[in-house]
Protein backbone atom coordinates (compact mmCIF):
# COMPACT_ATOMS: atom_id res chain seq x y z
CA UNK A 1 0.00 0.00 0.00
CA UNK A 2 1.50 3.35 -1.01
CA UNK A 3 1.74 6.51 1.09
CA UNK A 4 -1.29 8.19 -0.44
CA UNK A 5 -3.41 5.15 0.26
CA UNK A 6 -2.42 5.32 3.92
CA UNK A 7 -3.23 8.96 4.59
CA UNK A 8 -6.30 9.70 2.47
CA UNK A 9 -9.97 8.95 2.79
CA UNK A 10 -11.18 9.01 -0.78
CA UNK A 11 -14.74 8.92 -2.05
CA UNK A 12 -15.40 9.69 -5.69
CA UNK A 13 -18.55 9.32 -7.72
CA UNK A 14 -18.99 9.95 -11.41
CA UNK A 15 -22.16 11.36 -12.95
CA UNK A 16 -23.23 7.82 -13.74
CA UNK A 17 -22.92 6.87 -10.07
CA UNK A 18 -19.86 4.66 -10.56
CA UNK A 19 -17.03 4.93 -8.08
CA UNK A 20 -13.78 6.36 -9.44
CA UNK A 21 -10.50 6.56 -7.62
CA UNK A 22 -9.09 10.11 -7.33
CA UNK A 23 -5.62 8.94 -6.21
CA UNK A 24 -4.16 8.89 -9.76
CA UNK A 25 -5.29 12.47 -10.33
CA UNK A 26 -3.95 13.58 -6.94
CA UNK A 27 -0.61 11.96 -7.74
CA UNK A 28 -0.59 13.54 -11.18
CA UNK A 29 -1.17 17.01 -9.74
CA UNK A 30 1.47 16.55 -7.03
CA UNK A 31 4.02 15.18 -9.49
CA UNK A 32 3.44 18.18 -11.75
CA UNK A 33 4.72 20.55 -9.05
CA UNK A 34 7.65 18.36 -8.04
CA UNK A 35 6.19 15.61 -5.86
CA UNK A 36 4.62 15.23 -2.44
CA UNK A 37 7.91 15.78 -0.60
CA UNK A 38 8.34 19.19 -2.25
CA UNK A 39 5.01 20.68 -1.15
CA UNK A 40 5.58 23.99 0.66
CA UNK A 41 4.84 23.75 4.38
CA UNK A 42 6.78 26.53 6.13
CA UNK A 43 7.88 29.35 3.85
CA UNK A 44 8.47 33.05 3.37
CA UNK A 45 6.49 34.77 0.62
CA UNK A 46 6.96 38.21 -0.91
CA UNK A 47 3.93 39.68 -2.67
CA UNK A 48 2.55 42.64 -4.55
CA UNK A 49 -1.19 43.08 -4.89
CA UNK A 50 -4.07 45.47 -5.33
CA UNK A 51 -7.85 45.50 -5.12
CA UNK A 52 -9.79 46.51 -8.19
CA UNK A 53 -11.25 45.42 -11.51
CA UNK A 54 -8.21 46.14 -13.73
CA UNK A 55 -4.69 44.65 -13.90
CA UNK A 56 -3.16 47.92 -12.69
CA UNK A 57 -4.59 50.03 -9.85
CA UNK A 58 -6.46 53.15 -10.89
CA UNK A 59 -6.75 56.66 -9.48
CA UNK A 60 -3.01 56.95 -9.06
CA UNK A 61 -2.94 54.23 -6.40
CA UNK A 62 0.10 52.02 -5.98
CA UNK A 63 0.20 48.32 -5.60
CA UNK A 64 0.72 47.12 -2.03
CA UNK A 65 3.68 44.99 -0.98
CA UNK A 66 4.21 42.69 1.96
CA UNK A 67 6.34 39.85 3.22
CA UNK A 68 4.72 36.96 5.03
CA UNK A 69 5.75 33.83 6.90
CA UNK A 70 3.35 30.92 6.59
CA UNK A 71 3.09 27.53 8.23
CA UNK A 72 0.37 25.63 6.45
CA UNK A 73 -2.48 25.29 6.95
CA UNK A 74 -3.32 27.49 9.91
CA UNK A 75 -0.61 30.08 10.58
CA UNK A 76 0.27 33.29 8.71
CA UNK A 77 2.42 36.11 10.04
CA UNK A 78 2.97 39.57 8.60
CA UNK A 79 5.87 40.91 10.61
CA UNK A 80 5.32 39.61 14.14
CA UNK A 81 1.53 39.66 13.87
CA UNK A 82 -0.31 36.42 13.21
CA UNK A 83 -3.45 36.67 11.05
CA UNK A 84 -5.67 34.74 13.43
CA UNK A 85 -9.00 34.66 11.57
CA UNK A 86 -7.91 34.93 7.96
CA UNK A 87 -9.74 32.65 5.49
CA UNK A 88 -7.04 33.33 2.88
CA UNK A 89 -4.82 30.86 4.75
CA UNK A 90 -6.88 28.10 3.22
CA UNK A 91 -6.72 29.28 -0.38
CA UNK A 92 -2.94 29.61 0.02
CA UNK A 93 -2.94 26.05 1.37
CA UNK A 94 -4.80 24.95 -1.74
CA UNK A 95 -2.31 26.91 -3.88
CA UNK A 96 0.51 24.83 -2.38
CA UNK A 97 -1.55 21.62 -2.92
CA UNK A 98 -0.85 20.80 0.70
CA UNK A 99 -4.57 20.37 1.19
CA UNK A 100 -4.41 17.24 -0.98
CA UNK A 101 -2.01 15.48 1.40
CA UNK A 102 -3.73 16.26 4.68
CA UNK A 103 -5.09 13.25 6.55
CA UNK A 104 -8.35 15.10 7.23
CA UNK A 105 -8.99 15.83 3.57
CA UNK A 106 -11.72 13.94 1.79
CA UNK A 107 -10.97 14.13 -1.92
CA UNK A 108 -13.42 13.35 -4.71
CA UNK A 109 -13.16 13.48 -8.47
CA UNK A 110 -15.47 15.94 -10.20
CA UNK A 111 -16.07 16.67 -13.84
CA UNK A 112 -13.54 19.04 -15.35
CA UNK A 113 -14.70 22.27 -16.93
CA UNK A 114 -13.23 24.35 -19.76
CA UNK A 115 -11.68 27.50 -18.33
CA UNK A 116 -10.26 30.27 -20.51
CA UNK A 117 -9.94 27.78 -23.34
CA UNK A 118 -8.13 25.21 -21.18
CA UNK A 119 -9.58 21.74 -20.55
CA UNK A 120 -9.31 20.60 -16.96
CA UNK A 121 -9.80 17.72 -14.57
CA UNK A 122 -11.36 18.43 -11.19
CA UNK A 123 -10.98 17.46 -7.54
CA UNK A 124 -13.29 18.44 -4.70
CA UNK A 125 -11.90 18.69 -1.15
CA UNK A 126 -13.91 18.65 2.07
CA UNK A 127 -13.33 17.55 5.64
CA UNK A 128 -10.24 19.68 6.21
CA UNK A 129 -11.85 22.88 4.94
CA UNK A 130 -15.32 24.43 5.12
CA UNK A 131 -17.01 25.01 2.78
CA UNK A 132 -15.65 22.48 0.33
CA UNK A 133 -13.21 23.55 -2.39
CA UNK A 134 -13.19 22.69 -6.06
CA UNK A 135 -9.77 22.57 -7.69
CA UNK A 136 -9.36 22.38 -11.47
CA UNK A 137 -6.10 21.33 -13.10
CA UNK A 138 -4.87 21.84 -16.66
CA UNK A 139 -5.46 18.51 -18.42
CA UNK A 140 -2.17 18.82 -20.32
CA UNK A 141 0.23 20.03 -17.62
CA UNK A 142 -1.68 18.92 -14.48
CA UNK A 143 -0.89 22.31 -12.94
CA UNK A 144 -3.56 24.08 -10.89
CA UNK A 145 -5.60 26.34 -13.16
CA UNK A 146 -8.58 27.35 -11.07
CA UNK A 147 -9.97 27.19 -7.54
CA UNK A 148 -13.64 27.73 -6.68
CA UNK A 149 -14.19 28.49 -3.02
CA UNK A 150 -16.84 30.39 -1.10
CA UNK A 151 -18.05 33.12 -3.45
CA UNK A 152 -14.81 33.47 -5.44
CA UNK A 153 -13.01 31.96 -8.41
CA UNK A 154 -9.20 32.03 -8.35
CA UNK A 155 -7.27 31.73 -11.61
CA UNK A 156 -3.56 30.89 -11.51
CA UNK A 157 -0.80 31.54 -14.04
CA UNK A 158 2.88 32.35 -14.61
CA UNK A 159 4.45 29.29 -13.04
CA UNK A 160 7.88 29.50 -11.44
CA UNK A 161 10.09 27.14 -9.45
CA UNK A 162 11.89 27.29 -6.11
CA UNK A 163 13.81 24.49 -4.42
CA UNK A 164 12.24 21.83 -6.61
CA UNK A 165 8.64 22.97 -6.33
CA UNK A 166 6.60 24.78 -8.96
CA UNK A 167 4.16 27.49 -7.92
CA UNK A 168 1.80 29.86 -9.70
CA UNK A 169 3.22 33.36 -9.23
CA UNK A 170 0.10 35.21 -10.40
CA UNK A 171 -3.47 34.97 -9.18
CA UNK A 172 -6.57 36.90 -10.17
CA UNK A 173 -9.65 36.52 -7.98
CA UNK A 174 -13.10 36.89 -9.53
CA UNK A 175 -16.56 37.06 -8.04
CA UNK A 176 -18.14 33.78 -9.08
CA UNK A 177 -21.61 35.28 -9.51
CA UNK A 178 -20.58 37.60 -12.36
CA UNK A 179 -17.00 36.51 -13.22
CA UNK A 180 -15.70 40.02 -12.55
CA UNK A 181 -12.15 40.42 -11.19
CA UNK A 182 -11.65 42.20 -7.88
CA UNK A 183 -8.13 41.27 -6.71
CA UNK A 184 -4.76 40.99 -8.49
CA UNK A 185 -1.89 39.23 -6.76
CA UNK A 186 1.70 38.36 -7.67
CA UNK A 187 4.21 36.33 -5.69
CA UNK A 188 7.59 37.95 -6.24
CA UNK A 189 9.60 35.58 -4.09
CA UNK A 190 9.34 32.29 -2.19
CA UNK A 191 11.80 30.85 0.32
CA UNK A 192 11.31 27.43 1.86
CA UNK A 193 12.03 27.36 5.60
CA UNK A 194 12.86 24.37 7.78
CA UNK A 195 11.46 26.06 10.88
CA UNK A 196 9.80 29.27 11.98
CA UNK A 197 12.15 32.26 12.35
CA UNK A 198 13.11 33.25 15.87
CA UNK A 199 10.52 35.47 17.51
CA UNK A 200 7.50 33.93 15.83
CA UNK A 201 5.49 31.96 18.33
CA UNK A 202 2.49 29.84 17.62
CA UNK A 203 -0.65 31.28 19.21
Amino acid sequence: MNRLSLIFIFVAVTASGQMTDPKPLVEKALNAIGGTDKVLKIFRMKEVFHFGSTPEPGDGKKRSTRESILEMPNLWWIGKKERADEPAKFDVWAWTLGILVDEKSKVETITGIPDEGVSTFGLRVSGSVTPEMKLYFDSQTALLKRLDWRSDTYRFSDWKEHDGVKYASKTIIYKTKDNKPWFYHEVTGVERLTQLPEGLAKP
